[in-house]
């Protein structure tokens, strides 16, 4: 076994793979942070950056990771960690270490261009049309509301709180902020009405009905979200101001006040951005406001992004996609909508995940008797560390941002 740093002189065992010596050529590339990494063998080589960055470590259980990593890019990443063949000490900052490297690592981050078309494609064909939306949609949010509710806070919320710089808060209290906030953006009087696209477990709708006296009006396509929902809005005795529906955005018929839509936009797909804005606009009466919570991509990552698929929509959220935040914005006014100013609070996101994968991790015995295995643990930890990641890097980003009916559409809008 040996330890050493890479330089330029580094020779390379000859018995190394083929995949193992590319493998080393793609890291001498690194640009930003420290990785060390160890082989199966033992030896460890730490490649350094030359701006300051994260400190990472990575070691193979055996040289075929390579070739998983090389082809697959960060879907063979997590297939490997979830069938324990690759390990680190801290997959957030290596994952971190990564998505800051993405240009210098393009090999790892993208695998091969034909392996790259066909997750492309695969991504394609589970398209947001009405009954490809459903499927989507019930293969994370039906996964069971008992493995949900084992880490999530009492208010069941899956979507970024608001900690505006104070991380001692509870992940309650910070989710409950996020409310707040939105219902002040919105600044509904009582009796007035909400429709909520997509509404979870009904968090926002039962804290709107009980805080503001408003007529919320929630829609999901996750039957089991909707049970819940149904229930926690009866045992709170606010159902006759908050009501839910099994129903597709696009076929809400209704006007209301105001509209609120929480991180259901990244479920939507790129195809089906127009025909959103579109529902959002028709949807909401005239001097009424939207706000929309949406996870955003940095705008030099989009291309590559957008051509073929990633971790999160082969294994977590088949059907997702991403949007600039430039891009949210003008294909909202295309649809005759008015943006705010956006509010954006990724580092808030990337605590919250924080929180969530202590709470998973701490639930871990409890979660195995519902039938969720060692893999899915696996996966489910590389989900959440991957998006951490995300927003700690900057590769991604939430936003809360305000949407209101122009008085006078724009030329080329919907």
């Amino acid at each position: 076994m040996s330890t050493q740093d890479y330089s330029a002189a580094t020779t390379l065992p000859e018995h190394l793979p083929t995949a193992a010596k590319l493998l080393y050529r793609v890291l001498r590339n690194l640009d930003t942070g420290v990785l060390t990494f160890t082989s199966p063998e033992g030896n460890s080589t730490t490649f350094r950056g030359a701006h300051d960055g994260p400190h990472a470590d990575l070691r193979f259980a055996d040289w075929d990771v390579a070739k998983e990593v090389l082809k697959s890019a960060e879907i063979g990443l997590a297939e490997c960690y979830r069938d324990h063949r690759l390990f680190t000490s801290n997959l957030t900052a290596f994952l971190a270490l990564c998505a800051l490297n993405q240009r210098a690592l393009e090999k790892v981050f993208y695998g091969k261009p034909l392996v790259a078309l066909l997750f492309r494609i695969k991504h394609m064909l589970r398209g947001n049309t009405r009954s490809g939306s459903k499927k989507n949609i019930s293969a994370h949010y039906d996964l069971s509301n008992d493995f949900y509710q084992l880490w999530l806070d009492r208010t069941m919320t899956y979507s970024a709180a608001v900690f505006d710089g104070n991380y001692a808060l509870p992940l309650e209290f910070a989710q409950t902020a996020k409310y707040e906030r939105i219902l002040q953006v919105l600044n509904p009087q009582p009796g007035e009405t909400i429709l909520e696209i997509g509404c979870g477990w009904g968090g926002f709708a039962e804290h709107a009905a009980k805080t503001r006296g408003v007529k919320v009006h929630g829609i999901t396509l996750s039957k089991q979200q909707l049970a819940f929902a149904n229930a926690r809005i009866a045992a709170a005795g606010l159902a006759q101001n908050a009501t839910f529906e099994f129903i597709d955005y696009r076929d809400v018929t209704m006007q209301y006040d105001h509209i609120v839509s929480i991180e259901m936009f990244e479920a939507v797909g790129e195809r089906f951005w127009p025909t959103y804005f579109k529902a959002v606009h028709d949807r909401l009466k005239p001097g009424g406001r939207a706000v929309v919570q949406a996870i955003t991509i940095d705008d030099a990552a989009f291309p590559r992004y957008r051509a073929t698929s990633d971790f999160i929509r082969e294994y977590i959220f088949p059907g997702g996609m991403l949007a600039p935040v430039n891009r949210f914005i003008s294909d909202a006014n295309n649809a005759g909508l008015e943006a705010g100013e956006p509010y954006m609070f990724g580092k808030d996101y990337a605590e919250t995940l924080r929180r969530w994968l202590e709470s998973v991790n701490s639930q871990v015995e409890k979660i195995r008797p519902l039938g969720f295995d060692e893999k899915f643990l696996q996966i489910w930890r590389f989900y959440l560390c991957y998006c951490e990641a995300g927003f700690e890097s900057g590769r991604t980003d939430v936003m809360q941002i305000m949407l209101t009916r122009a008085k006078h559409k724009r030329l080329g809008s919907v």
